[in-house]
This record gives structure tokens, C-alpha cells and sequence, in this order.
């Protein structure tokens, strides 16, 4: 009997241990920052707008917002630091107002582009993944909606008789907040070159700069 009930104490302390055990390897995966599985995902959310003159020219504009969505792909490398790759339809420009003959209008430039920025990401918790690197852009179309009292004009710009910059190397930082499949991602951009290359005064010169807040889900 007495045999019985130490092999029987033995048995439950062995059991203890190794539910101990296996609690903590669970506990320490849930806690760690590090994923490594490659995730895809979808996601929309809208551009806050604006351009700026980096040369110093009298140039005032307001910003606008804009419809921004594609998807991405996340690609560990090590723990805490991998690659994300996106593709994204954005919209960017900027609107204005003054005065014309006495009458004051109002100007709205929104030009669409195909985004593929490259972050190199970091992650120091599980749901908080930071992100900077640089990005290409591609202008697809220009519309210009020029607007008084009674009267209203768009315009779609035709490429092939402007002077501008179809393709553009940008600089964009910003965050993800992972929860569980669904992802609140915010950005921060600017272009690194200018909309015209030669500065004309028929398209003014300006660079673009944007915040980009979206939400997304992934797989």
C-alpha cells in the first residue's frame, strides 16, 4: 500500500511538471514579438494630402483627401526585423482657393498613382510592427477641377504634352497595430524629387507629402 501511494505521488508530480512545463513554452510563444510566417493581407483606408515647394518659390496650397487600397506581404527574416512589400492605388494632390476677376474660386489637383513602397520592419512587441524604407510611385492619371460661382471645369491631364515626372522615388515611415487578423496602419510620406523636372512655370513645381491611415486585414 504504502508503495502504491508513493508511486501514485510520483505520478501526479511528474504530471504537475510537465503541465508546468508546457504552460510556460505556451505562455513565453504568446509573448514573443517574433513571427515567423510569412502573411499576406488586404487593406483601404484614405490619403490626407498635401505639396509643398522645397526650393523656397511662393507656392500655397491646402491639403485634400483621397482614396487609398492595395495589399502587402510581410517576410520575416530574423526575429524582430523583416520585410514588408506594398501594392497601392493612391490618391494625392491638393486644393486651393483665390480670387479671379473679382470672383473667387476654388482649384483641386488629384493625381492617382500606383504605390510600391519597401519597409524594412521592426518589431519590438507582437502587435506593434514599425516600418520605414522608400517608395516608387507611378502616375497613372491628373485631374484638375478648377470651380466659381458659376461655373465648374475638370480637366484630365494629358501626359504627353506636360512636362512632368511620371516616376517617383519617395520616403515613407510609419506603424502597424496587429490585432489578430486585423491590421490599423498608419504612414507618413514625402516625395524625394520634384512633380517637374525643369520647374516650368505652366506646371508649377512641387513635391508631394501625405499621412495614409488604413485598415486591413491579413492572412
Amino acid at each position: 500500500m504504502k508503495t502504491n501511494t508513493q508511486n501514485m505521488k510520483k505520478t501526479i508530480l511528474a504530471i504537475a511538471i510537465l503541465t508546468s512545463l508546457n504552460y510556460n513554452s505556451k505562455a513565453q510563444d504568446n509573448s514573443s514579438p517574433a513571427d515567423d510566417r510569412v502573411r499576406i493581407g488586404l487593406k483601404a483606408g484614405t490619403n490626407y494630402s498635401n505639396v509643398y515647394d522645397s526650393q523656397g518659390a511662393q507656392f500655397v496650397a491646402n491639403p485634400k483627401f483621397g482614396f487609398a487600397a492595395g495589399g502587402f506581404l510581410c517576410i520575416p527574416l530574423i526575429p524582430f526585423i523583416g520585410l514588408q512589400i506594398e501594392g497601392m492605388y493612391s490618391q494625392k494632390g491638393f486644393q486651393a482657393t483665390g480670387e479671379l476677376l473679382g470672383g473667387s474660386y476654388n482649384f483641386t489637383r488629384t493625381s492617382d498613382f500606383i504605390d510600391i513602397p519597401l519597409f524594412i520592419t521592426l518589431k519590438p512587441i507582437r502587435f506593434l510592427t514599425l516600418m520605414a524604407g522608400p517608395e516608387f510611385s507611378y502616375l497613372t492619371k491628373q485631374t484638375d477641377v478648377f470651380a466659381n460661382a458659376t461655373t465648374t471645369i475638370q480637366q484630365e491631364q494629358q501626359f504627353e504634352n506636360d512636362d512632368l515626372r511620371k516616376n517617383l522615388m519617395s520616403f515613407v515611415c510609419g506603424a502597424d497595430i496587429n490585432l489578430s487578423h486585423l491590421v490599423l496602419g498608419g504612414r507618413l510620406g514625402w516625395d524625394l524629387q520634384n512633380n517637374n523636372p525643369d520647374g516650368t512655370s505652366t506646371t508649377p513645381r512641387y513635391k508631394n507629402t501625405w499621412y495614409q491611415f488604413t485598415l486591413g486585414v491579413r492572412f
